[in-house]
């Protein structure tokens, strides 16, 4: 039989089974599931209201996250990857694609964009995404792991007006890759909506003291 490519979005009624370790790479050619995280952030109504524009950078990270494979750590000292199944794009282009969409759907910013669509920003978002990977830690099931470190920079003098690391670890229901995917998406959508609220209360605090008498 043929192998053949099927793209499946995350839901439960067409995510892929594969148990155990035979879901690690190696072994036959077979077909190969691609998983695509559909993650819609809703705004917190503690977010405030900003007058500003923001430029968010594309995430840098090691070429072993930079990938559309999917990592899984077995052992704290191991990394592999999912035999028969990938992301749909880079790690790196589904947070941003995340991030991004989260800030324009939030209705909370005046503007936002890729920094290389050349937008006159306020702030500039950086990160650096640390991990995106299944995590057993030691355990039976694996957890979802996405580890980013995140800045936030005064466009106008480079000033780094806050920075802080996100760890968001969600828990799989099973050792199945669909459902270590479904986890994938369950910790975007909670880092992403860490970091958009983070973003805009420190921007905004740091508007606001650069206002006269700093309101």
């Amino acid at each position: 039989m043929k192998s053949i490519t099927m793209l499946k979005l995350l839901a439960p009624a067409c995510l892929l089974a594969l148990a155990g370790c035979s879901v690690l790479a190696g072994g036959d050619r077979q077909s190969t599931t691609i998983y695509a995280p559909q993650v819609r952030v809703q705004a917190d109504p503690s977010w405030p209201q900003v007058n500003w524009q923001l430029a968010i950078a594309k995430p840098s990270a090691a070429r072993l996250i930079d990938s559309p494979r999917i990592n899984v750590r077995p052992t704290p000292g191991e990394l592999e990857v999912y035999r028969g199944a990938t992301w749909s794009q880079p790690a790196t282009d589904i947070l941003e694609d995340t991030v991004l969409r989260g800030f324009e759907d939030s209705g909370r910013i005046d503007a936002v964009a890729r920094i290389a669509t050349g937008i006159r920003s306020d702030y500039k978002l950086t990160t650096d995404l640390r991990r995106f990977e299944s995590d057993y830690r030691g355990g039976e099931l694996p957890s979802a792991t996405i580890e980013l470190n995140a800045k936030l920079i005064y466009s106008l003098d480079q000033r780094v007006v806050a920075a802080r690391t996100f760890i968001v670890a969600e828990p799989a229901t099973s050792t199945d890759i669909g459902s270590v995917a479904s986890a994938f998406e369950t910790a975007l959508d909670k880092t992403a909506t860490e970091l958009i609220g983070w973003t805009l209360l420190n921007g905004q605090r740091d508007a606001a003291q650069q206002r006269p008498g700093g309101k």
